[in-house]
């Protein structure tokens, strides 16, 4: 993938052991590889989470349309709204 060779291995390795130190080169070198599989097992679990969805049958999508006539008839867009202040206006009118 990103074809890094022997000699580049080695030439990060010199100069992450000359920034880091012997003391703490270990540990950098254990949370990198720890948190490199972390990110391998969190991108194939992403991946074939994907493969999943993918291969998901198609839904049946005459259901929701019945659904969706049954909620646009029980709806009647003539009512008043709730928040409509022209009932209160009358009503102080008629007092």
């Amino acid at each position: 993938m990103f074809e890094i060779g022997f000699t580049e291995l080695l030439l990060v390795g010199i100069v992450a052991l000359l920034v880091l130190g012997p003391e703490r080169l270990p540990v950098a070198a254990r949370t990198l590889g720890r948190g490199l599989g972390q990110a391998r097992r969190a991108l194939n679990a992403l991946k074939a989470q994907v493969e999943r969805e993918i291969d998901m049958p198609a839904l049946d999508a005459a259901p929701l349309q019945r659904l969706e006539q049954d909620l646009r008839q029980g709806i009647q867009l003539d009512a008043t709204p709730a928040n409509d202040p022209t009932p209160v206006a009358h009503a102080k009118e008629s007092a």
